[in-house]
């Protein structure tokens, strides 16, 4: 068992709600790291369905309040469960606050109409990219459980004339991805925003995200690796009126899309 399957792992409740408990390893500068969050939120959700032939299609977090280290409890409701779709709700609460609402799809595979018109980027692959060693591991620690190799973006952030980022990452111990690290993933990378602007004293001070919704596009090829990297591609095409949209792709480095996310966040 890897640190992330620790640090999400949750327990039925007598009640039917499930503990857990958030680990200031997965901390950014103002608390836990919005995808960790929904990853646990999901692993509840997965543990509440008990159905392992519907898997996750569509995952909704909306980040009511910062969440603080220690245990919490996440409230499931199965709101429809249908011949091929369920759709169920969750809360996560922290000594009688609500920290974040989500709202999940689970679906069985259909045959169906398939294309996919999107494009993975053209990039160098991992073994000729440099490691970005977490120099800021101190006041984010969860750089450090994560191995990353940009490719895409300046590296000198406030330097670009275009919000689009990313480069191959995987967990630092090695670990075949499910539902909850892609989720963990679609928020893992630094903000799109901060390649026109510089965190700073005369930037940004954070982007905290007010929602992320992860749609889950294909499983894993067959012969996935735990070692192996996954592409993930971000971008901000409109900052306006004190918020910021921030769109992701995960890929394999194969060309397969295993996710897609969309995030408004909020520029301090």
């Amino acid at each position: 068992m890897t640190r992330f399957d620790r640090d999400i792992a949750v327990t039925r409740a007598a009640d039917g709600g499930f503990d857990l408990r958030i680990d200031r390893g997965w901390w950014i500068v103002m608390g836990p790291n919005g995808g960790y969050v929904a990853a646990l939120v999901l692993r509840a959700l997965e543990a509440a369905l008990g159905d392992p032939t519907r898997a996750p299609r569509s995952l909704t977090v909306h980040y009511v309040e910062p969440a603080v280290e220690g245990p919490a409890r996440v409230h499931v409701r199965v709101e429809r469960s249908g011949r091929s779709l369920s759709t169920l709700s969750a809360r996560l609460e922290q000594d009688g606050r609500l920290v974040a609402l989500a709202l999940a799809a689970f679906g069985r595979t259909r045959d169906s109409l398939e294309f996919q018109d999107l494009q993975m980027p053209e990039v160098a692959p991992p073994e000729r990219l440099e490691a970005r060693q977490p120099t800021n591991a101190r006041t984010v620690p969860m750089r450090e459980r994560f191995e990353t190799r940009p490719a895409l973006g300046s590296i000198e952030p406030g330097t670009s004339s275009r919000a689009v980022t990313g480069g191959w990452l995987r967990l630092a111990e090695p670990r075949i991805p499910d539902a909850p690290a892609l989720a963990m993933f679609c928020d893992a990378w630094p903000p799109a925003i901060a390649q026109r602007q510089a965190f700073g004293p005369e930037g940004l001070r954070g982007v905290p995200t007010i929602d992320l919704t992860v749609h889950f596009r294909a499983p894993l090829p067959a012969h996935a690796r735990p070692d192996d990297f996954y592409l993930c591609v971000f971008r901000s095409q409109t900052a306006r009126n004190g918020f910021v949209e921030e769109d992701g792709e995960i890929w394999t480095r194969d060309g397969v899309l295993l996710a897609q996310s969309r995030q408004l966040a909020l520029l301090l």
